[in-house]
């Protein structure tokens, strides 16, 4: 829900640019939020002509005493069950700032939405209860408030009238509420006694508060200040969707910081793609000139083809985000059961979501008492610094220098179970240099084809160690170039003999192996060469990764020979050293190999000769328009 201001009331003075702060406003269910923003809108004159006569109208009808808070019960539900359970933002001006408030929910089971309101806000306005007190759920909302980055808080203590305005009373309270978020790392701003009903300390200091000198809810939300404008930080575009209209190929999204404009250099993240946009497209009229800013939802195109897909993140050559597949970050948790390390999640960046496994938990807190443990489990509504490690390479920013891509949310079972903030990024390969000014082939792509009788293609033959991938690679190539063609073996073990020899067996070492061949294997393809690899690759989703990088230029052959088959032919006698104990980490004993759910083609080895595997290969590549003129016949007989 949205209450804007009425026009008349946003002409700005003097035609000074105002700045504008978003700020979410929290604190215990019952403890007088929809009250107080009730109160604000009309103190600062935000309401249009007749709404609040309209509304005390409604409230004798319905036989009900008039309340502030009725402005917000845009749902028939809230005014049912007497609370607020959503976030509802609400533009109003003060005297020198132009403000949207977010009222969040304030009750623990609506915690989440809280959460999505406190990430959109440069600073808060934490509520107290001047009877209640400073509550366990309170400090909560204080720790959120830190946990999501927001260090500018306003406290409010409400409803003073219940406690006859008591200075010791409003002392008490401001004293621990102080205590708590400084040791949190956040000094209040202010804390203003007020009674919202009444409207004292709202906007003025009345006889009821004189013992109080400080400011009041109005002029304190004068002193917060924006953040730093998102169009002056480095430029982001996760990317949402990829359209193709006639001969163009549109990459959509919202751009959430800097700016962009036909002409900029690009890289893509995380695959380290760099790109021109061409133009920038947008609805109904287009293309359009100018920079665009943030906040504004455009599609743009490139001036080269590269596979680009939802969940990527487009940055200025040399302030790009970060590639990893590790990030450390503090998490709030929301889920029944506990978060425990060896979990996986659904983790979402942005506009792209990835399965993690976590790795170490650390720092685990109750936010009600703040005592951190030596825990080793997460529990519901409890904050922790947790490790990650990502199924698939992401693009990721720290929290405090991009708010916007440096918030995580994490799911379980389809439900969001977690948010919080990015606190550190493993270093990525792909972080490009301003001085990277790729250079492209004298040759265009026809050019190649008509010579070679083929397009560009990625081969990418996997199985089991002995299963025969580089015996049939080897005959393909030697097939491909009797007939003209320019075919290139990149074969797995011969890589890892030089420019893959700084790498290991471990599972990170051998995602970044299979991204390196995936990397040539692209480019080659990409220049109408057909790149054929023949590499174990045994996980899924580093075929996935090399896929995506290839694009649809990418075609995978399983090489499914029985492992019984492919341990008796052992040719490197691999299997007989592992079995001695002296190959450690070696694929094919074990159930480390993960079998292709849908390669383009399935080759058994030990059922049909190499000949004739060779064929079924070639025919795959005719039938699916890689190669050219006389193999049509045979493309149409498999």
């Amino acid at each position: 829900m949205t209450i804007a201001v009425p026009p008349s009331t946003l002409a700005t003075p003097n035609g000074t640019t105002r700045p504008q702060v978003r700020i979410v406003i929290v604190g215990h269910v019952d403890h007088g939020k929809s009250t107080l923003v009730g109160r604000l809108l009309h103190e600062t004159g935000s309401l249009p002509e007749g709404k609040l006569d309209m509304l005390k109208a409604v409230s004798a009808r319905r036989g009900m005493p008039f309340e502030w808070s009725f402005l917000l019960d845009a749902l028939q539900t809230e005014r049912d069950q007497g609370i607020t359970i959503d976030t509802t933002q609400i533009s109003f001006r003060t005297r020198s700032r132009d403000v949207v408030l977010i009222d969040a929910p304030g009750h623990a089971e609506f915690l989440r939405n809280m959460i999505t309101g406190a990430s959109q806000a440069d600073g808060a306005v934490l509520i107290i209860d001047a009877l209640e007190g400073v509550r366990d759920q309170t400090r909560r909302h204080g720790y959120l408030l830190q946990l999501l980055g927001i260090k500018q808080v306003a406290v409010v203590v409400n409803k003073m009238d219940r406690v006859d305005f008591s200075a010791a009373r409003f002392t008490d309270i401001s004293d621990e509420i102080t205590a708590h978020l400084t040791s949190l790392g956040v000094t209040p701003t202010a804390v203003i006694p007020i009674s919202a009903r009444d409207g004292d300390g709202v906007a003025e200091r009345t006889t009821n508060i004189a013992w109080y000198d400080g400011p009041t809810v109005v002029e304190a939300l004068d002193t917060l200040t924006p953040s730093q404008p998102l169009d002056q930080l480095a430029l982001r575009l996760p990317v949402q969707a990829i359209y193709k209209f006639d001969d163009r190929r549109i990459v959509a999204g919202r751009i959430e910081s800097g700016r962009l404009q036909a002409g900029d250099d690009i890289v893509i993240m995380p695959a380290g793609k760099i790109a021109r946009i061409k133009t920038v497209e947008s609805w109904p009229v287009t293309p359009v000139s100018g920079p665009q800013g943030a906040g504004r939802s455009v599609g743009i195109t490139l001036d080269r083809e590269l596979f680009i897909e939802r969940g990527d993140v487009i940055g200025h050559v040399g302030a790009a985000p970060r590639d990893t597949r590790r990030l450390r970050a503090r998490i709030f948790w929301l889920h029944d059961q506990p978060l425990t390390a060896g979990a996986t999640l659904l983790v979402r960046l942005g506009t792209r979501e990835t399965r993690a496994t976590v790795v170490a938990i650390e720092k685990a807190v109750d936010p009600g008492d703040l005592e951190s443990v030596e825990a080793k489990a997460i529990a519901r509504n409890h904050v922790g610094e947790i490790d990650l490690s990502l199924a698939q390479p992401v693009a990721a920013d720290h929290a405090d220098e991009f708010p916007r891509t440096g918030r995580l949310v994490v799911e379980v079972g389809g439900r969001i179970a977690g948010g919080g903030l990015v606190l550190s990024v493993d270093s990525g390969q792909r972080a490009a240099t301003a001085d990277i000014v790729p250079v492209e082939s004298a040759l265009r792509p026809d050019e190649r084809a008509a010579r070679f009788r083929h397009g560009g293609a990625v081969l990418w033959f996997t199985g089991l160690p002995g299963s025969g991938k580089s015996t049939l690679a080897k005959a393909l190539e030697r097939r491909l170039f009797d007939r003209g063609g320019s075919p290139i073996l990149l074969d797995g073990d011969t890589l890892r003999a030089g420019l893959n020899s700084d790498l290991g067996f471990s599972p990170q070492d051998r995602s970044e192996n299979i991204r390196r061949l995936a990397e040539i294997a692209a480019h080659l393809a990409a220049n109408g060469h057909i790149a054929i690899v023949a590499a174990v690759s045994p996980a899924l989703d580093d075929r996935a990764a090399a896929r995506r990088i290839a694009g649809d230029r990418f075609r995978e052959i399983h090489v499914a020979t029985p492992a019984e088959v492919c341990e008796r032919r052992d040719p490197k006698g691999h299997y007989a050293k592992a079995r001695a104990g002296g190959l450690q980490n070696f694929t094919g004993i074990g159930n480390d190999y993960q079998p292709p759910t849908a390669s383009e083609l399935v080759i058994d080895t030990s059922a049909q000769t190499v000949a004739e595997a060779a064929d079924k290969v070639e025919a795959m590549l005719a039938a699916s328009g890689v190669l050219f003129d006389e193999l049509v016949d045979l493309a149409a007989n498999i």
